[in-house]
């Protein structure tokens, strides 16, 4: 259940998002497309979402490393992750800051990680400024 929850919950974001990265792209833009021809699916694919994209990557971004940090959360009604594993590896071997300091660390690292392949993909999309 939690794992749907968060779908949904993550799901609403990204619609929202998307929602709002299309309707700033000017309307004249499909008009111009329009104009040459395009039905609206050619002019949404060809013209509106390209730009759209470069409008929606960052707050995507930000979306998934929240949800990275989110799923954490789903512990609590025992979804194995690295928080309820190293519960379970402190009460075996009773090492509390090791095993936290570790999930700490791998937290850490994977946050950073993400957030390195966001800013990535967002240089590669961005428009060329002249």
């Amino acid at each position: 259940m939690a794992i749907m929850g968060l779908t949904f919950c993550y799901g609403a974001y990204m619609s929202e998002i998307y929602r709002a990265g299309i309707q700033s792209i000017p309307g004249g833009q499909m008009e111009a497309a329009k104009s040459l021809g395009m039905n609206y699916f050619q002019a949404m694919r060809f013209v509106i979402l390209p730009q759209a994209i470069r409008v929606i990557m960052p707050p995507m971004g930000n979306e998934f490393i929240a949800l990275l940090k989110d799923s954490s959360l789903v512990s609590v009604v025992a979804v194995a992750d690295l928080t309820r594993r190293g519960r379970e590896f402190m009460s075996t071997n009773f090492t509390p800051i090791e095993v936290w300091n570790m999930i700490a660390l791998l937290c850490l690292t994977m946050t950073l990680f993400s957030a390195r392949i966001v800013s990535w993909i967002e240089k590669k999309t961005k428009a060329i400024e002249r």
